[in-house]
């Protein structure tokens, strides 16, 4: 299973952003970001101090899902 953070990276990159390669961006510049954690409290807690943008924790809540869905199932 991979890292939340390794999921994150097939949104990075965008020619046109979005809000969820807007993220994917800011985490692989933020070198401070939880990369290994698989850990929903761990990320969001680092996310609500550290909020990049203001629809961040929304997009991470939605992202957190598919991630689950994806990943764990």
């Amino acid at each position: 299973m991979r890292s939340f953070y390794h999921f994150m990276m097939t949104f990075r990159g965008k020619l046109v952003p979005d809000d969820k390669s807007r993220l994917a961006d800011w985490m692989f510049e933020d070198s401070n970001f939880p990369k290994q954690s698989y850990s929903y409290d761990e990320i969001s807690r680092y996310l609500e101090w550290n909020i990049p943008f203001s629809s961040a924790l929304s997009i991470f809540d939605e992202l957190w899902e598919q991630y689950q869905m994806e990943e764990v199932m």
